[in-house]
């Protein structure tokens, strides 16, 4: 079987936490990516990707489409492409995720940000 590989993982600190690329190939990528307390992502959307998400520790509050969802360790939830979202900790450990992105592309660009904590929407 000849699959590739990332020569390197890719990570990337943000003033949430961070996130670490685990796999990537044509049309897939897998992330892990952590929550500190308190922190959340910006409200965005992704033109050319969708994403599973798997939490793995923490208590989070997801919105999606307006809709506000809790999560505990071990529950999922899929974001559909085009989906205005976000995540946010509510808990008072880390919250850690594993990401599942399937699209056309996949890059850190692919964000449209509506709102942000940190001045970048």
């Amino acid at each position: 079987m000849n699959r590739e590989e990332p020569n390197r993982a890719e990570r990337g600190d943000r003033p949430w936490g961070s996130y670490l690329v685990l796999y990537e190939e044509e049309g897939c990528k897998v992330k892990r990516f952590l929550v500190r307390p308190g922190k959340r992502l910006s409200l965005q959307r992704h033109k050319y990707r969708a994403e599973h998400w798997h939490l793995v520790r923490g208590d989070a509050l997801v919105t999606r489409d307006g809709e506000a969802i809790r999560m505990q360790a071990g529950q999922s939830l899929d974001i559909p492409l085009g989906a205005v979202h976000r995540i946010e900790n509510v808990g008072q450990e880390d919250v850690i995720v594993i990401e599942v992105q399937a699209g056309t592309y996949l890059g850190e660009d692919d964000i449209e940000r509506f709102e942000d904590d940190f001045g970048r929407a």
